[in-house]
């Protein structure tokens, strides 16, 4: 079974930075893409970044390509997300997720991390 747990989220000012990491339970995490979404109030969910299983391509929504970066420690079954030029509409609830193998779905989620930037 796969757990996931985030931490690193808190009150920042706009232009500010936090990193966020993701702690993984489970077998599958060297071999798995993993990714961060977020939700802000009254939003769907959004994917944020995705990284491949050994970190040597990664993907960003448009919104904050440039701003966050996405990594991950495969030796502690961590993942993260440095967040940089916060800006107010990057406050959301932050969600990290396993990629299913062979799939294109995320099969195991956490229970987020809220991250609020003030203006």
């Amino acid at each position: 079974q796969v757990q996931l747990v985030e931490s690193g989220g808190g009150l920042v000012q706009a232009g500010g930075s936090l990193r966020l990491s993701c702690a993984a339970s489970g077998r599958t995490f060297s071999t798995a893409a993993m990714g961060w979404f977020r939700q802000a109030p009254g939003k769907a969910r959004e994917f944020v970044a995705r990284i491949i299983w050994n970190g040597g391509n990664t993907y960003y929504a448009d919104s904050v390509k440039g701003r966050f970066t996405i990594s991950r420690d495969n030796a502690k079954n961590t993942v993260y997300l440095q967040m940089n030029s916060l800006k107010p509409e990057d406050t959301a609830v932050y969600y990290c997720a396993e990629q299913v193998a062979g799939s294109s779905m995320y099969g195991y989620w956490g229970q987020g991390t809220q991250v609020t930037v003030s203006s």
